[in-house]
């Protein structure tokens, strides 16, 4: 570690996206110097712009939901469309268990990324920009070491009590311990551009967000506030391995080419910014958390972006992290207890999604999402789910067991149906080596 510009602080935190931007200026509020690192400078591209209902009170939290809403694209549903099946689904969030919670936002995350990280500056928390981090020593004496490097070149380093990685998917301190792999339950790949002149809804429903099953995975639909729209095509490795001398832009307008429900909307579409690619989108590390760090949001784990959940686990996991921290920061003699609940909420999160996320296009649960009813209330319990509303009290979770016993009914039901299934999916996620 360089002796040279050694700065220290309470809590270091790596990454400047959701996670990074909520666990900052609510340690900063508690009192304690919080320091911010973010490799790029605000505003930046990123792509994850769907929200969930339940990022609001997240938002209230923090004191940014006016400025979220005038940058936002009212979402009020989210909408399924099948190839197999003659009719559209829509489910409205409205509808879900908790009534209070009806809606959401699509943002650019350009502008909504920005918004979290001038607000954790406002906030009391030093926010550093342009700055990468190039190594990390938690094990310095009593004290955490990190040292950054500037865009100029300039190096300094910081003491800090905690260590916080929020570093996205870079997952930095999961890279550094070794402890980072590909999650062997699903693999999958996705590429993505912005479209001008794409048909929407009409009225309340422009928002929404929509799914568009295909032979080779999905691709979903967000309308943003500015007029274009962010479409993706999440697929398995071995499609993506058939680009061959495709560019990106050519090989997505083919992929849309293949779903005529979606290419319905893009008759008249024009591709407004490059495409881009994001490989090996599933992975999951060993472990969230040490005697003096965290791993929060995508530096831990990330599965699949079918269900919106990322920024939400993301925003999550910066309140539960906060509340660790300062327990461990001033109470000691609870630390072990409070990284324990962290881990446990954690985890929490993308178990539940994942069970749905591993299913999503077995036909089974196609034709259950194409069809619901509300027998046991279990469509309202399904609609809390997709609004992300999984982490409080709301007493969905009998309901969630019925529907998966009804899910598991249903396959043996079909049983040659569920088995090709099942071999195709174990086809579908194997490694690929890629080369795009």
């Amino acid at each position: 570690m360089s002796l040279d510009n050694i700065n220290d602080c309470d809590v270091l935190v790596i990454g400047g996206g959701p996670a990074g931007s909520t666990v900052a200026p609510l340690l900063a509020q508690k009192g304690y110097k919080v320091t911010l690192i973010e490799k790029s400078r605000h505003p930046r591209f990123h792509i994850g712009e769907s929200l969930l209902p339940a990022n609001l009170p997240i938002f209230d939290m923090l004191g940014v939901t006016e400025q979220v809403t005038q940058v936002g694209m009212v979402k009020n549903a989210a909408e399924f469309n099948s190839p197999w099946h003659d009719h559209q689904q829509r489910f409205y969030f409205a509808d879900a268990w908790d009534k209070s919670m009806p809606s959401a936002f699509q943002v650019r995350r350009s502008e909504f990324d920005e918004i979290l990280i001038r607000n954790a500056a406002a906030k009391g928390v030093e926010v550093i920009e342009d700055c990468r981090v190039k190594a990390v020593n938690l094990n310095a004496g009593s004290c955490a070491e990190v040292e950054a490097e500037h865009a100029d070149g300039r190096k300094e380093t910081w003491q800090a009590k905690f260590v916080v990685d929020a570093s996205g998917r870079d997952t930095l301190l999961a890279n550094k311990l070794q402890i980072k792999h590909k999650n062997p339950k699903h693999n999958s790949s996705a590429l993505y551009a912005h479209f001008r002149g794409v048909v929407r809804n009409e009225g309340a429903d422009e928002g929404n967000i929509a799914i568009f099953w295909f032979e080779h995975g999905w691709f979903w639909f967000i309308p943003l506030a500015d007029g274009t729209t962010s479409i993706g095509m999440v697929t398995w490795p071995y499609f993506m391995k058939t680009k061959g001398e495709r560019t990106l832009e050519q090989f997505l307008l083919d992929g849309i080419a293949m779903c005529p429900l979606l290419q319905a909307k893009m008759a008249n579409a024009m591709m407004v910014s490059e495409a881009e690619a994001t490989g090996n989108f599933s992975y999951v590390s060993e472990r969230c958390y040490g005697k003096n760090y965290v791993m929060l949001g995508d530096a831990y784990a990330f599965i699949d972006p079918v269900f919106s959940s990322g920024v939400l686990l993301a925003m999550n996991s910066g309140v539960v992290g906060a509340e660790a921290i300062h327990t461990c920061l001033s109470n000691p003699a609870m630390a072990t207890k409070a990284l324990a609940k962290f881990d446990k909420a954690m985890k929490h999160g993308p178990k539940e999604f994942s069970w749905f996320i591993y299913r999503v296009t077995n036909p089974t649960l196609r034709d259950l999402f194409m069809n619901p009813r509300n027998i046991f209330r279990i469509k309202e319990a399904i609609l809390s789910v997709l609004a992300g509303d999984i982490f409080g009290k709301t007493p969905i979770w009998k309901s969630i067991f019925l529907f998966k016993c009804i899910y598991y009914t249903a396959s043996l039901a079909n049983l040659k149906r569920t088995v090709t299934a099942w071999k195709r999916r174990k086809v579908n996620i194997r490694p690929v080596t890629e080369s795009m």
